[in-house]
């Protein structure tokens, strides 16, 4: 069974290049996934085939108007399946690794790509299930955070990742920054490839990569510490690291 992902916006080209160069048109291919765009002035009302309006109260910037936006979630919701509602938003909660993970196992998913000051709030309560950010920044257009969110939730589907320890061990799958990685050549520019991964030895090579997890996940982002399900050896081992540097 395939996961069906419809982007709602006024740039819906967008999508098609970017899936196609990457796994995840290889996914779409293979029928993991399927991808269906939808031009948001299809449902305009007035013959401009405008689908925003000055906000009320004054301010800079345009609103999707609520009957534009409901009558095209509507629609896809019945003749599309749609299960899920997403709309695109720096108001809306942050993507986690849990929540793409959660995402991964709905049948059909719906995003709503805002642009300019956003979306009518009276659509946001009739039509909308659930409002995510990527990050805590603006970005030009909803089209650009739904396709950082449609491939975050792929990389959870059985077979989109060709390698699925890769998708295990990425950045933040287990609430810690990635460790760092090195290839050939064993010296580059007199800097050389720590010992351990050269030894051939399973158990340390895996150690050292938590460690450096640890690590960069202190020294980069510790509010992520806060939260990550550390073992005592961990809180031991970021004890010393912490004395160490004090």
């Amino acid at each position: 069974m395939s996961l069906s992902f419809h982007m709602l916006g006024l740039f819906p080209d967008l999508f098609d290049q970017y899936y196609s160069e990457s796994l995840l048109g290889k996914a779409r291919d293979k029928g993991l996934i399927e991808f269906h765009y939808h031009q948001l002035r299809d449902w305009a009302a007035n013959k401009y085939n405008s689908v925003d309006d000055k906000p009320y109260g004054g301010g800079a910037g345009m609103v999707f108007l609520p009957e534009v936006v409901t009558s095209a979630v509507r629609n896809l919701r019945a003749n599309h399946q749609v299960q899920h509602v997403v709309l695109t938003s720096p108001a809306g909660k942050p993507l986690t690794p849990e929540k793409a993970f959660e995402l991964s196992k709905k049948k059909s998913i719906l995003f709503i790509c805002g642009r300019y000051e956003g979306v009518d709030q009276r659509a946001i309560d009739l039509v909308v299930d659930e409002e995510l950010s990527i990050g805590d920044y603006v970005v030009t257009g909803g089209e650009v955070a739904a396709c950082v969110m449609v491939d975050a939730i792929s990389r959870y589907i059985p077979g989109v990742v060709g390698k699925e320890d890769s998708v295990r061990f990425d950045s933040h799958s287990n609430g810690l920054l990635e460790h760092p990685h090195y290839t050939r050549p064993e010296v580059f520019e007199n800097m050389k490839v720590p010992d351990v991964l050269l030894s051939g030895h399973h158990k340390n090579v895996e150690e050292w990569r938590h460690k450096e997890s640890l690590i960069r996940t202190w020294n980069r982002r510790p509010d992520l510490i806060q939260r990550a399900d550390l073992s005592k050896d961990d809180k031991e081992f970021l004890k010393e690291l912490i004395h160490k540097k004090v």
